[in-house]
């Protein structure tokens, strides 16, 4: 869910069904976190705001009420102060 594949691991070995990188941050905010943990609140703040006006939400939603599991793939060296966690967050409220 990163919008750069991550390097060294092909989509083969990922065995990955979708990559749905749209619900990713944009460009412009990833770039300006950085992954600080400093502005991690927020990131977190504007991120959410990006993914209230994203269409590919829908998408997720869609996917969250066919499938058990949902995989959140990212390349991000924190466990805690990622993407990810934030859109967790918003698919758990779903």
């Amino acid at each position: 869910m990163d919008r750069l594949w991550p390097r060294g691991l092909t989509k083969e070995q990922a065995a990955i069904n979708l990559w749905l990188k749209e619900i990713a941050p944009s460009p412009g905010l990833r770039m300006w976190f950085k992954h600080d943990p400093k502005k991690f609140l927020e990131f977190r703040t504007h991120y959410v705001e990006e993914l209230a006006q994203n269409p590919a939400v829908t998408i997720l939603s869609n996917l969250l009420t066919k499938h058990k599991n949902v995989a959140l793939v990212y390349a991000a060296k924190s466990e805690d102060i990622n993407h990810a966690v934030v859109l967790k967050g918003v698919m758990e409220s779903m």
